[in-house]
């Protein structure tokens, strides 16, 4: 396959002699830090995104980076994400290698400085990629890897100094035709699937970094039988390492009610040539602790054979040969049980098991528990080397697995990573209710009133729901010693981050209004209190609430039931929050302006979460998400303001993750499925012929549509995305009522709203999924005078009084929700027209907290234990992911916008504590 470019084709890039003749040889390093503030031990390789100001960069501009205090340079490879309109660089991305060592030392990474307009260091050893008609071969320069372009094999072998240490990596998937066995079931039939490749791309050559994409669906056997489960695996590869990460995504699309994944993972074989008493295994459990036993043990034994060779093999070192060994040892060694099998199984999140037997046909026989193991392991021989393994967020994501088989065999052992373990009961998908009568839209409506569940028969589907999940491997040369294992599973588990600091974030003008945080006055004390304080209810939520598993890991809940102590996990539209009123922005934001690592861990686990599983990737509803419900799939109401890329664009800016980009690109051409799909709900036959003209609104549907079009035209430079851009724009403007009607009337080819427009219609929700971000950067971006004119207006009448809205408007507007979220929304108004009044305006509707939570100067958590719960759990003073979510934001960017009209002293402590219902 050909290699895809790494940069925009569409813009003309200058020579690195004209960049640097440029003048900027001498720029102001830019200070990085590791996320979780320390150098890490052990890391292969990193990868983030520097944002720029506009107008300062020009493509093709070098980049250096530097090291420690002294002149030491780090080899860096760095190509462009995304551009300002004038062309210039408005972010890049960076790649180091943590794999290879200096004539002199292992370098530092220790207080790095990446410097514009300077030439990066040579790599002492290059990645290299070389493609053939069968394979792709990367080469780190520590390990060769053999990927192979079609087929059942990802990966032919793994090779480290001559010696293949891994060899045919494989996807594996098993499918049950019943969900569960019990005394009811009969003849269960069990199937297993292979990964077939169709495609292996090339996306990075090198020299730091190489990536290649592998694409393909599961089989039973190659171009045999039914090919479901298509899947998209990325493999990295950085200079010098010995680590391959791998990036498993599979899309769902099959029959929940037939279809029951009992097992699914990625499965290799590893060749074992050393004796068995000199083949070891670990498993990394928790708090460092590290199992780890031999395929045949010589400790414990009845003869000794010696402290030293006791010492050896617990060390993973190797021991003397059989005739080397005392006689009462070395003479009895095949009556020494051999131990082929191992296994690892995390079922919860508060528990794990490890197991072992000699082969299969014999009993398993325990051989440690705890409670969250690390998911990283090992096997392998102390001479021949062998591969450590991991998943990361191993009992986040739980049914997890990991597999040892054949250990004590002359062909090798059998490794798989389950992603979801064949020990747990099978994945059941199924909607999980009958529809309890509910057989008509007015009975379905009634059905709303009670549960806030949005149902319509076989619209709760999975079909096209996708999840991605991120493995190692690491080719060693030798067993490692324990150290090792414990600081691989921490860099599995928390794989090391670069970040700018939130000044530069702050200073390159990126993400519309957010602003750094200050508490110089009473008044700014406690919003950045309460700030913190509802990031810190949320963290801790997640782990009393066990908001874990393979399909909720990354979401939360919507709303709360005091009566039960319980989040409302069970009740139809208030269970898992499904991005609802931008709990993704909330905490993108926060970090952003806070630097937090947790906040950054948080945020990245729900952009996973939100991006794939609340979103169809296939079928019917492609590129629309699913309103919140019992189940991320579980609502009839699919609609682009769950599967905006407004939602994922900060991550993938942070990091350049390329799955992430892969799915800002996935909503592109989402308001062509409005031909098909009315996202209105329940209104449109599902057969009907495609439409030329649609309803859409404003805020929910195309500013969710139109942050995927600003991304991929920052991104390409494609200036197809800013004119239809600007075509939505400018026909909102010329309406008459402008945002003011909420939504009209849109024409599929052109994107382009047609009207009438002549009538006031405003919903609460317009602006509360990423519009009031999104419209700011757009306005930033474009001059569109008669879109701004009616923003401008939407956002000073939204909360204004009847008296100001009769005046602007010649109507009072009826009684409007979420009055303190809007504040932001004033507060916007006041700044873009320098008016002080309306900055005054705007901090009374935010303190007063009009369908939110207000400012609250005793932040309390009470502790609820004893008779009433399961387990000991913390309740705050609100306990709702709409209100906090929309109070961060409001915030957030009021401090940006207003912040010098912020009153120093706090008003007295208002507000409702609850969010206002929602429209529907």
């Amino acid at each position: 396959m050909k290699q895809t470019a790494l940069s925009a084709a569409v813009l003309h890039l200058p020579s690195q002699a004209a960049a640097e003749a440029a003048g900027i040889a001498d720029a102001e390093p830019v200070p990085l830090n590791w996320l979780e503030g320390k150098t890490p031990a052990t890391f292969c390789g990193t990868t983030w995104g520097v944002p720029w100001k506009r107008g300062v960069y020009r493509p093709g501009t070098s980049f250096s980076l530097q090291a420690g205090t002294g002149d030491t340079y780090l080899p860096l490879q760095t190509w462009p994400l995304a551009y300002w309109p004038d062309g210039s660089l408005k972010w890049t991305a960076h790649a180091i290698t943590g794999g290879y060592e200096t004539s002199s030392s292992t370098p530092s990474y220790g207080n790095l400085r990446l410097i514009p307009g300077r030439k990066p260091v040579l790599t002492p050893v290059p990645v290299t990629v070389r493609e053939t008609r069968n394979d792709i071969d990367v080469n780190t320069g520590m390990i060769q890897c053999r990927i192979a372009q079609r087929g059942a094999v990802l990966i032919s072998s793994i090779t480290r100094g001559g010696k293949i240490i891994a060899r045919d990596v494989r996807l594996i998937c098993l499918r049950r035709d019943q969900p569960e066995i019990s005394e009811e079931s009969v003849g269960v039939r069990q199937e297993r699937f292979s990964g077939v490749t169709t495609s292996a791309i090339i996306e990075q050559n090198g020299p730091v970094r190489a990536v290649v994409r592998i694409e393909g669906k599961h089989q039973v056997k190659a171009n045999e039988g039914r090919a479901w489960l298509p899947f998209t695996i990325r493999l990295y590869f950085y200079a010098g390492s010995d680590s391959v990460r791998m990036m498993h995504t599979f899309i769902f699309d099959g029959d929940e009610n037939k279809d029951f994944i009992s097992g699914l993972g990625v499965r290799f074989n590893v060749p074992l040539t050393d004796p068995l008493q000199n083949r070891h295994v670990r498993f990394a459990g928790e708090n460092d602790g590290v199992w780890g036993e031999a395929v045949r043990t010589l400790t414990g034994l009845r003869r000794d054979p010696g402290p030293a060779v006791r010492a050896s093999q617990t060390a993973g070192r190797a021991t003397p040969p059989a005739d080397q060994l005392p006689t009462a040892v070395g003479s009895r060694l095949g009556l020494i049980p051999a131990w082929g099998d191992f296994s690892l199984a995390q079922l919860t999140a508060d528990g794990f098991q490890i197991r072992k037997r000699t082969k299969s046909g014999h009993g398993w026989i325990p051989a440690g528990s705890g409670q969250r193991a690390a998911g990283l392991g090992y096997v392998g021989g102390a001479t021949g080397g062998g591969v450590a393994f991991g998943l990361r967020d191993f009992y986040k994501r739980h049914p997890t697995q990991l597999d040892i088989r054949n250990a004590a065999s002359d062909k090798g052992a059998e490794v798989t990573l389950w992603l979801w373990s064949p020990d747990a009961p099978p994945m059941d998908l199924r909607f999980y209710h009958d529809g309890m009568g509910m057989n008509t839209h007015p009975q379905e409506r009634e059905g709303l009133e009670i549960t806030y569940e949005d149902y319509e028969k076989g619209w709760g589907t999975p079909q096209g729901v996708a999840r991605t999940n991120e493995l190692f491997l690491w080719a060693l040369a030798s067993t490692p010693p324990r150290e090792q294992i414990a600081s691989l599973a921490t860099a599995l588990q928390t794989p090391p981050q670069l970040t700018c600091r939130p000044k530069h974030l702050h200073a390159a003008g990126v993400f519309s209004n957010w602003s750094l945080p200050e508490r110089r006055t009473e008044s700014q004390k406690a919003i950045e209190d309460q700030l913190d304080y509802l990031l810190n209810l949320y963290k801790g939520q997640i782990e009393q609430r066990r908001w874990y598993g393979f399909w909720d890991h990354g979401d939360v809940m919507h709303s709360y039931d005091r009566d039960r102590h319980e989040w409302s996990y069970d009740v139809g539209g208030f269970a898992w929050a499904n991005s609802e009123l931008s709990p993704d922005l909330w905490l993108w934001y926060s970090y952003l302006r806070s630097g937090r690592a947790d906040v950054f861990r948080m945020a990245e686990a729900m952009t996973r979460h939100t991006s794939e599983v609340d979103v169809y990737h296939s079928g019917r509803f492609r590129g629309f998400g699913s309103r919140h419900n019992v189940q991320h799939w579980g609502d009839s109401s699919k609609q682009p303001r769950v599967s905006t890329a407004a939602y994922r664009r900060i991550y993938y800016y942070l990091t350049a993750d390329e799955r992430t980009g892969d799915l800002m690109r996935e909503p592109l051409d989402s308001d062509q499925r409005l031909r098909f799909v009315d996202i209105g709900r329940k209104l449109r036959p599902e057969n009907s012929p495609p439409l030329q003209q649609t309803f859409v609104g404003f805020g929910t549907d195309w500013c969710s549509l139109a942050a995927a079009w600003l991304t991929e035209w920052e991104r390409t430079g494609d200036t197809k995305w800013r004119d239809r851009i600007v075509n939505g724009m400018r026909s909102i403007g010329n309406l008459p009522k402008g945002w003011l009607t909420g939504g009209s009337v849109y024409d599929l080819d052109s994107g382009k709203f047609l009207g009438p427009g002549d009538t006031i219609s405003i919903s609460h929700l317009n602006a509360v999924f990423g519009a009031v971000e999104i419209n700011a950067e757009l306005l930033s971006l474009l001059d569109v005078p008669e879109y701004q004119k009616t923003w401008l207006m939407y956002c000073r009448v939204y909360n204004a009084s009847s008296t100001e809205q009769e005046k602007l408007l010649g109507t009072k507007l009826k009684k409007l929700n979420l009055g303190e979220a809007h504040s932001r929304l004033t507060a916007y108004a006041a700044a873009s027209t320098n008016d002080p009044a309306l900055a005054e305006r705007a901090w009374g509707e935010f303190f007063r907290g009009a369908a939110g939570i207000g400012v609250r100067k005793n932040l309390i958590v009470q502790r609820i234990v004893g008779l009433d719960v399961l387990n000991p759990v913390d309740e705050g003073f609100v306990m709702s992911t709409n209100a906090s979510s929309q109070w961060g934001l409001a915030a957030i960017e009021n401090l940006a916008l207003i912040g010098k009209y912020l009153p120093d002293s706090l008003p007295a402590e208002t507000g409702s504590a609850q969010e206002g219902p929602e429209s529907t």
